[in-house]
């Protein structure tokens, strides 16, 4: 049976086992805000492509950020995702998940790959190096670091940020679309943080932890997530772990200040919500997909007999709030 994903849910800590034995997609939206149509249109891509498989999907709510994420914007993102249409066959909390994460800082301490990194991120601003994703490229400062001594409290005692020394060396990979994601994560980034200074596990590292653990086979996500794909592959391989299948799709975007950026300061759920029925919604999402031809209302099921991902646009598409209506550029 699947798991309602009403806004009163409890939150899982494991997943069901034989979730962890099928083919699972997944969709992972961080919870610092309000779900917006960008994020609602991640969700219902990511959803169509599972079930149009017969697959299982699962909901991560990655809430490891503990300036950012608060657990109101928690409970709202599982009430956004539900209220539009979509059920998921389970719903875990990453920061749950924090003994699995430590396990694998261990086994990476064990192999000498961690090392203590004092450079702030001015530091980095200082160096000047840009990385394809459009960061700082990390120029190995700290390297030659190592960590206490095991009984001296290994990784555990350290109170700046935690790196793993990545092996050199440029590898190739596509995603379904064709995009390429392959490269040399150590030349073009350098090491990747993955514990933060403040104790928080980093994204990279939480990220493939837990697609691992939940038999994740397809991650579906937006083209902007597109350049961390090299350095998540990179961690995948040095911990023997199988690369699922990836694939990126088109962002909704605003027009802010002469320039093009994502869509979401400009309106969240509740906006959405006071001036749109669900299938209302569901047609504007569609139709900006690529979808539909039309706004015509429709619900995600009634999306699933005719879904593929060759009728899904490549293109970014601009669209404006109004304050009343979502209107396509």
């Amino acid at each position: 049976m699947r798991a309602s994903t009403d806004a009163r849910l409890p939150i899982r800590d494991k997943l069901p086992t034989e979730m962890q034995r099928d083919a699972v997609g997944r969709f992972a939206p961080t919870t610092s805000g309000p779900a917006h149509p960008g994020t609602l249109l991640a969700a219902l891509l990511c959803w169509l492509d599972a079930r149009s498989r017969g697959g299982r999907i699962l909901l991560r709510l990655e809430d490891l950020d503990p300036v950012r994420c608060r657990p109101e914007h928690l409970a709202a993102m599982v009430e956004s995702l539900a209220w539009l249409g979509l059920d998921f066959d389970a719903v875990v909390r990453q920061s749950d998940h924090r003994d699995a994460h430590e396990a694998v800082l261990d086994r990476l301490a064990e192999q000498d790959l961690l090392y203590s990194c004092s450079c702030s991120r001015t530091d980095l601003r200082n160096h000047g190096e840009r990385a394809r994703d459009g960061s700082f490229r990390y120029p190995g400062t700290c390297r030659a670091n190592r960590l206490p001594r095991r009984d001296a409290g290994g990784w555990r005692a350290v109170r700046e940020s935690l790196r793993v020394r990545l092996a050199p060396g440029a590898f190739e990979l596509r995603d379904e679309s064709g995009l390429e994601l392959g490269g040399d994560p150590l030349a073009d980034a350098g090491d990747p943080i993955v514990r933060r200074r403040d104790g928080a596990i980093a994204y990279h590292l939480a990220s493939i932890v837990d697609d691992h653990d939940a038999g994740v086979t397809r991650v579906v996500r937006g083209r902007d997530l597109a350049p961390s794909t090299a350095v998540q592959v990179a961690l995948q391989r040095m911990l023997g772990w199988p690369t699922p299948d990836y694939r990126h799709h088109l962002l909704l975007l605003e027009p802010r200040g002469g320039k093009l950026a994502k869509l979401h300061g400009s309106v969240g759920f509740d906006a959405l919500r006071g001036f749109y029925t669900t299938a209302q919604l569901g047609g504007v999402l569609a139709c900006v997909a690529g979808l539909r031809s039309d706004l015509a209302p429709v619900s995600p099921s009634a999306l699933l007999s005719e879904f593929s991902w060759d009728r899904v646009g490549n293109a970014d598409r601009v669209l404006h709030w109004d304050g009343s209506r979502l209107i396509d550029r």
